[in-house]
């Protein structure tokens, strides 16, 4: 199942609609860039629309001896954004669940290694007296810090 939602994601920020994904970039440009600071950012956007509910992960390679910001972000008509990053045992390594929701984790990497980072769309409560389930962008951005 997680393997499918992996490939639902990819296809996701792949396969959108041209006016979606544009929309999502230009959203991940303009707003979640602005948590990586003073980080710097790595130069890749990697934005899809979620609903609430789903939940979705990417896989990164991060480096030995550096210092890393994941900022995670999403429109304002989302509910709550969950995100964890999880070594290759699916070992929790940081939940922003246990921070109050924070939108953003430093961290330094001791060995390089590829870590998986989950994102899940909470579900909004105003939303429950409706049948429409809201979606929006959301985006997870990297940041190196600067020497």
């Amino acid at each position: 199942m997680r393997s499918l939602v992996y490939i639902l994601f990819i296809g996701l920020f792949t396969m959108s609609s041209f006016t979606g994904t544009s929309q999502c970039k230009n959203f991940a440009k303009r707003v979640c860039r602005l948590e990586l600071a003073p980080f710097i950012h790595d130069g890749n956007y990697n934005a899809a629309i979620l609903t609430e509910g789903e939940d979705a992960e990417l896989f990164k390679t991060f480096y030995s001896g550096q210092e890393y910001r994941i900022a995670v972000c999403g429109s304002e008509s989302l509910a709550k954004i969950e995100f964890q990053v999880m070594d290759v045992e699916r070992r929790v390594l940081y939940s922003n669940a246990s921070k109050n929701y924070s939108p953003y984790w430093d961290f330094k990497i001791e060995a390089t290694q590829q870590l998986i980072i989950t994102v899940k769309v909470h579900n909004n409560p105003s939303s429950s007296n409706s049948n429409m389930l809201e979606s929006g962008c959301v985006a997870i951005m990297f940041g190196l810090k600067a020497d």
